[in-house]
């Protein structure tokens, strides 16, 4: 990227731009709205918590309306409906985590640009994101209605289930680009701070999605179907109501639909930290594919046990994932402004956060897991095999937590490739080869799950090791300018 004749300094690291500012331009930094985060000064901790617990609040109000979903089919649809829904997870995952990653590379570009005060190139950057987004979205809803179906078919989806989840998919996929401008928008909100309005936003959508499941499953008897047409109109709301915020923005995070384009240097920006971070995300999702299959090899009352228990999983790791993107957003707009120490202080504060959600929330599913379960199904047999998950899988999640916060401490400084061939390595690659070893001696559910926290602990130590790396770089880098 050009330093456009800026008189200041600016680095160049692993393809991503860092500014170090100067006393006189931090002085005239663009005016703070009431709902943006200045994350670069003043006390750390009240400003965490500012940021990450409406963000916690809005992950764990969007798996309640999914829950909804999985909770309306389970109890008037059946098993079969259930496990139709719960079957297409891991694919949708897998077809769309590519494409989310771009909006990692939007988060990180406008949180540094915000940082280093820098208006102009956080417009053509946002404008640049949007307008990728939609694109983006377009093609993924093409490709998912064509080829999803054949591909639940080849991860051994059983044919009592099958019809079902191909219906599902086909009608969740042609949501995508308001799904992707929905994921565009409030990661371009997070960069600055705003993790209010797009909790609002999702209360508002996620109250349309749970009436329009009772409307059209218990009403209108359309089983899977229904849930699929409600979710995909609840999305619709949101990505309308972001957009709708961000048109009426002052500052550099304005839209205006006029200026949409595909800035080539912005896009590349953004595709050099969004594809190391799609790509991770897209090869996880192909172990959880390879894992589900292996569920799917025990018939349909595992894998609705197991749908339901990763359910109740999802609320943990999605309060985690709030750690994650607080210290994501936080590293970029410190590295923005070059305060390398500040940078190491949001480490230790998200990593203890992190983990004191992990614990608490995870030994919580675990020990009130019967009760949980029954929501989602009366069958005894789907809830001991829920209970067999939550297990394993909660008691240990605040090692996932741990990893993730690291993976977003290294993106947010601008290094997206290391932690994606660490995790890529140390977590998809170790369940991969569990699948094809371990597992298959140890033919069993208990002997997949145990896979999960092991590679959790293993990729967390090498993040460690690589952070500290990083931070000795970046500390040389800008001490010697």
């Amino acid at each position: 990227m050009s330093k456009e004749g800026n008189p200041h300094l600016s680095n160049q690291c692993c393809g991503v731009l860092f500014h170090v500012p100067t006393i006189l331009e931090r002085g005239v930094h663009m005016k703070q709205k009431s709902y943006e985060i200045d994350m670069c000064s003043g006390p750390l901790f009240p400003k965490i918590l500012r940021f990450a617990i409406p963000l916690m609040a809005s992950s764990i109000l969007q798996l309640l309306f999914n829950a909804a979903d999985m909770v309306v089919v389970g109890q008037f649809a059946g098993n079969t409906a259930l496990a139709a829904v719960g079957a297409n997870a891991a694919l949708i995952n897998l077809l769309t985590n590519l494409f989310i990653g771009f909006s990692v590379g939007a988060n990180v570009l406008v949180a540094q640009f915000y940082g280093a005060g820098r208006e102009e190139d956080m417009s053509r950057t946002v404008h640049s994101a949007i307008a990728l987004s939609l694109i983006c979205g377009a093609a993924l809803m093409v490709f998912g209605i064509l080829a999803a179906p054949k591909l639940l078919a080849l991860m051994g989806t059983p044919a009592d289930v099958l019809g079902q989840a191909a219906l599902y998919i086909r009608i969740y996929f042609a949501g995508m680009p308001v799904l992707l401008l929905y994921n565009f928008g409030s990661a371009i909100l997070r960069a600055v701070g705003d993790t209010q309005r797009p909790l609002y936003f999702l209360l508002a959508a996620g109250m349309i999605n749970v009436v329009l499941n009772l409307v059209f499953v218990i009403g209108f008897h359309l089983d899977v179907a229904g849930v699929a047409l409600a979710t995909v109109a609840s999305q619709a709301v949101s990505a309308l109501l972001i957009l709708r915020c961000m048109t009426r923005m002052e500052g550099g995070c304005r839209v205006e639909l006029r200026k949409l384009a595909l800035e080539k240097d912005k896009v590349l920006q953004i595709v050099r930290i969004g594809i190391p971070a799609g790509l991770q995300g897209t090869v996880f999702s192909l172990s959880n594919v390879l894992i589900q299959s292996s569920v799917n090899s025990f018939g349909s009352v595992a894998m609705a046990g197991n749908t339901a228990a990763s359910n109740i999983e999802g609320f943990i790791y999605m309060a985690m994932n709030a750690c994650h993107q607080t210290a994501l957003s936080f590293a970029s707009q410190n590295l923005g402004a070059g305060k390398v120490s500040r940078i190491h202080k949001v480490l230790l504060e998200c990593l203890a956060m992190v983990t004191a959600v992990g614990l608490v929330m995870g030994w919580a599913a675990y020990l009130g897991g019967g009760w949980l379960l029954k929501v989602y199904s009366s069958d005894p047999e789907v809830i001991q095999v829920g209970l067999l998950r939550l297990s394993v899988i909660c008691t240990t999640y605040c090692l996932c937590g741990i990893m993730d916060v690291l993976v977003g401490e290294l993106r947010g400084l601008g290094y997206a490739a290391m932690p994606m061939v660490v995790s890529l390595l140390g977590a998809c690659g170790f369940r991969i080869l569990w699948i094809f070893t371990v597992f298959r001696c140890q033919h069993s559910l208990l002997s997949l799950y145990i896979s999960y926290p092991i590679s959790w602990a293993l990729t967390a130590g090498v993040h460690l090791i690589c952070y500290f790396a990083v931070r000795k770089r970046l500390a040389e880098r800008i001490g010697s300018a």
